[in-house]
C-alpha cells in the first residue's frame, strides 16, 4: 500500500498543473452546488417567513354565514384569535397638495378583538374605527401617507371614507401590495353586513401543527384552512425548485468528476510502458492499477474538501451581504441564505460517489495492459 501510495503522489506532483486544474473543477462545482442550495433555503425560507407575517396560521371559516355560530372553543396551541370578514374593494384618493389622485384594488380584512395579537410583527395596535392600515407598497401605488384619507368602494357601490394610519411591510410584495387592514364593523359596513363574518383567524404557537389543530377546532361549525393548505401551490413550486437547481448543478460536479477520470486514462496510456516495466519486476497488476485509482480518488476528496470550504465561505458572504432582487417578481426584496450542514453532508457524499466511480475508468484501463505484448 506504501508503494501505491508513493506513486500516486509522485505522478499527481509530475503532474501538477493537470492535478490542479482536475481539482479546482471538481470544488467549484461542489462550491456552486452547496451555495445554490443554501440561496435556495434562503429564499424558501425567507418566503414563508414573509408570507405568514401577513397570513394567519389557521382560518376557520363559517358554514352558513347567515347563521355565525359561536367562536371557537379555546386550545392551549392558540395563542391568538380573532373574528374576521373579508372582502375586495377599490381604494381611491383625491389629487390634492400638489399630489395626483390614487386608486387601487386591494383585500380588506376587517379584524374584530384580538386581531392586532393574531399579526404582532404588523403592529397592527392603532387599527381603530374609520382608519385603515395599508400594504406598503399598495400605500405607494395609491400616493396614500398616514393622516390622507381614502374612498373603499365595494362590489355593490357602497363608498366609505377611512383614514390611513399606518403602513406595514412583510417583504413579500403580493402581500404589501394587495392587502389591507380595517376593523371588523367598518368592512361590515362597506358590504352593508351588520352581521357579516368570514369566519375566525388564530395565531399558533408552531405554525406546522396547523392542519391538526384546525381538525380538532372545526367541528361541524367551521372549514378548517391552515397556511399550508392556502399556499400548498407556493410550497409545491418551491420545492420542484429545489429539485431542480439541485440535479442542474449537481451535473456540473458530475461534468468536472468525468474530465478527472478523462486524465487519468491519458495518463495510463501516456504510461503504458513504465506500466508494463512494473509488472515485469514483480507489481501485481491490481497495484498499478490501483495508483491510478487513488490518484482519482486523492483528487477527489481534495476538490470535495477545497469546494465544501468555499461554499461555505460564499455562502455566509451572501449571508452577510445579501443580494437585493426585485420584490415585484420574487415577493422578497433580499435574498436571505440558510446554511444547512446536512445539504453539504449529502453534496460530499454523492460528489465523492461520483468521484470514486469515474476513478473506476482509468483503474480497468491499466488492468488492461498486458506487460508481454508491450514490452515486445
Amino acid at each position: 500500500m506504501r508503494f501505491v501510495f508513493f506513486l500516486a503522489l509522485r505522478q499527481l506532483r509530475y503532474r501538477r498543473t493537470q492535478s490542479l486544474t482536475t481539482l479546482l473543477g471538481v470544488a467549484v462545482g461542489i462550491m456552486v452546488l452547496t451555495t445554490a442550495l443554501s440561496l435556495t433555503n434562503g429564499f424558501v425560507k425567507g418566503l414563508i417567513d414573509a408570507t405568514l407575517k401577513a397570513v394567519p396560521h389557521l382560518q376557520l371559516l363559517v358554514l352558513q354565514e347567515d347563521k355565525p355560530p359561536p367562536p371557537p372553543k379555546p386550545n392551549p396551541e392558540v395563542l391568538a384569535q380573532a373574528p374576521v370578514f373579508i372582502t375586495k374593494a377599490l381604494l381611491t384618493r383625491r389629487a390634492g397638495a400638489g399630489r395626483s389622485a390614487g386608486a387601487d384594488f386591494a383585500t380588506i380584512l376587517g379584524l374584530g378583538q384580538g386581531g392586532a395579537a393574531v399579526y404582532p410583527e404588523l403592529d397592527l395596535s392603532r387599527l381603530k374605527p374609520g382608519k385603515i392600515v395599508l400594504g406598503l407598497a399598495l400605500a405607494r401605488s395609491l400616493g396614500a401617507y398616514p393622516g390622507d384619507k381614502l374612498f373603499l368602494v365595494s362590489v355593490n357601490q357602497k363608498r366609505i371614507e377611512l383614514e390611513v394610519t399606518a403602513t406595514f411591510q412583510t417583504g413579500n410584495y403580493l402581500l404589501d401590495s394587495g392587502f389591507a387592514f380595517t376593523t371588523l364593523q367598518d368592512a361590515r359596513n362597506l358590504m352593508e353586513q351588520p352581521h357579516g363574518l368570514t369566519g375566525y383567524q388564530l395565531r399558533l404557537k408552531d405554525p406546522e401543527k396547523a392542519p391538526q389543530i384546525g381538525v380538532e377546532l372545526a367541528g361541524s361549525a367551521y372549514f378548517p384552512q391552515p397556511w399550508q393548505s392556502t399556499n400548498r401551490t407556493l410550497i409545491q413550486q418551491l420545492a420542484l425548485q429545489k429539485r431542480v437547481i439541485g440535479i442542474v448543478v449537481f451535473l456540473i460536479v458530475c461534468v468536472a468528476a468525468l474530465g478527472m477520470a478523462n486524465v487519468l486514462v491519458l495518463a495510463v496510456v501516456e504510461k503504458t510502458q513504465d506500466i508494463a516495466l512494473l509488472r515485469v519486476l514483480g507489481a501485481r497488476g491490481l497495484q498499478v492499477a490501483g495508483v491510478f485509482g487513488l490518484e482519482g480518488l486523492i483528487l477527489g476528496l481534495s476538490g470535495v474538501i477545497l469546494g465544501n470550504l468555499l461554499g461555505w465561505g460564499l455562502s455566509s458572504y451572501f449571508a452577510w451581504r445579501p443580494l437585493a432582487i426585485p420584490g415585484e417578481l420574487y415577493f422578497l426584496t433580499r435574498l436571505p441564505v440558510e446554511i444547512r450542514p446536512s445539504d453539504f453532508l449529502w453534496v460530499s457524499g454523492m460528489s465523492l460517489l461520483v468521484v470514486m466511480l469515474a476513478s473506476l475508468l482509468p483503474l480497468f484501463r491499466a488492468l488492461r495492459i498486458k506487460p508481454g505484448e508491450v514490452l515486445r
